[in-house]
């Protein structure tokens, strides 16, 4: 094929000189064909054209000419191709087919799009911070977070999004319909990708692997923030104090810790939280649910990330190592506890006493001896505890139940008791076995 002309900024080649002359406005920005209605511009006079048709609503010419209505459904459309387009949702053909992978698509430019999750390219930059996106409807979405312009308003509470697809999700939480339904538990979602992703739970397929040590993601975000912990990038900073993050949620919730904001708010206590999901949670400690089971002996749990570590204690793996003495932990955030042992760090101070905390839990308990309260009740007499474990060991004078049974003789008790190294005194808290084998041993 002859080549009429070939782009000077990206190389790209045409037959036809005015092909090449339309393609050089895609690097020019020019739009010279303008909308009499509303003023909104195109690069191409064909653009214009169809652009005019949504104002006239006039599709009665495409009709006639490619009888481009759905038999199926009484959905209209423009053009023939996009009538072809549609009509595959219909049957479910997929002709165009990745040569890399094998994935198949129903139309020529998912293909296209999704050719470029291969390459790694990304041909759309943004000119004011250099972000480069492999979707042109990504970059103009992203643009607008400089502009912080959000054009989709929601009608009923006034609400704006920067993105359409957002607002439309946000009308169906207000609704509360969830269109998209799993055939396999019937659980369903507002978004159609939260679908497709939760499919995967079932078939247990984790499609989206990681080059750098072979980890496999369900979802393409999370293998996408696991590269970072390779690089060690962390593009996220606060413009208070200059923490990083690798997640932009993570930020999002950081930042609020400086506001002070705690937009949601339990219905039953009145107790509030900065996220949605951290609430949500909470409900489960007033319905008592605890919808995460272990397979391995039954024992049940209200959050999925307990369950998880809980699964560790079956096969003894404790992946967590501390550099310092070898010593292995099941959780992360415990290995970062106890490298603080080594340190001799404190870093949570109580404003009234001074009095200096490894941990920020233990911190938040000592705050309640200032401050009187006793936010743990039973629910079988109202007395008050200002610890959990205590209210816990509290409900077993209730039930009678003694978990805790000897070795030797099987006698049983309500509380574990700790035996002491040093003089082999039975001591009922394990905080006060520890305070006493610090102790110099008396002769």
């Amino acid at each position: 094929v002859a080549t009429a002309g070939k782009a000077l900024d990206c190389g790209k080649s045409f037959n036809k000189r005015g092909n090449l002359k339309v393609h050089i406005r895609t690097h020019t920005g020019e739009k010279s064909f303008s909308c009499g209605d509303c003023g909104k511009s195109f690069n191409t006079r064909g653009n214009l054209t169809r652009h005019a048709r949504t104002h006239t609503r006039d599709n009665s010419s495409c009709q006639k000419r490619y009888n481009s209505t759905c038999k199926l459904k009484a959905h209209t459309f423009k053009h023939k191709g996009d009538l072809s387009n549609h009509m595959r949702i219909h049957t479910g053909e997929k002709p165009f087919i990745c040569g890399d992978c094998g994935k198949s698509f129903n139309r020529t430019d998912f293909l296209t799009r999704h050719k470029l999750t291969h390459t790694g390219e990304k041909p759309f930059t943004c000119g004011d911070c250099g972000k480069s996106f492999n979707r042109k409807e990504t970059l103009t979405t992203h643009k607008l977070t400089h502009t912080k312009e959000k054009p989709f308003s929601c009608g009923d509470c006034g609400k704006s999004f920067n993105r359409k697809v957002s607002l439309t999700e946000h009308k169906l939480t207000r609704t509360g319909a969830k269109p998209f339904s799993c055939g396999d538990c019937g659980k369903s979602f507002i978004r159609k990708v939260s679908l497709t992703e939760h499919k995967l739970t079932h078939t247990g397929e984790k499609p989206f692997v990681c080059g750098d040590c072979g980890k496999s993601f369900n979802r393409i975000g999370h293998l996408s923030e696991h590269k970072l912990t390779h690089t060690g990038e962390k593009p996220f900073s606060c413009g208070e104090c200059g923490k990083s993050f690798i997640q932009n949620r993570a930020l999002s919730r950081h930042i609020l810790t400086h506001t002070g904001e705690k937009s949601f708010s339990c219905g039953d206590c009145g107790k509030s939280f900065i996220q949605k999901w951290d609430l949500r949670r909470h409900k489960l400690t007033h319905t008592r649910e605890k919808p995460f089971t272990c397979g391995d002996c039954g024992r049940s749990f209200n959050r999925k990330e307990t369950l998880t570590t809980h699964k560790l204690t079956h096969n003894r793996e404790t992946p967590f190592s501390c550099s310092n003495c070898g010593k292995s932990f099941i959780q992360k955030g415990v290995l970062m506890r106890h490298l603080l042992t080594h340190t001799g760090e404190k870093p949570f101070s109580c404003v009234d006493c001074g009095k200096s905390f490894i941990l920020k839990g233990d911190l938040r308990r000592h705050m309640l001896i200032h401050t009187g309260e006793k936010p743990f009740s039973c629910g079988d007499c109202g007395k008050s505890f200002n610890r959990k474990q205590t209210l816990t060991t509290h409900k077993l004078t209730h039930t009678r139940e003694k978990s805790c049974s000897c070795g030797d003789c099987g006698k049983s008790f309500n509380r574990k008791h700790h035996g002491c190294s040093v003089c082999d005194k039975i001591l009922i808290q394990k905080t006060n076995l520890l305070t006493r084998e610090k102790q110099p041993q008396r002769k």
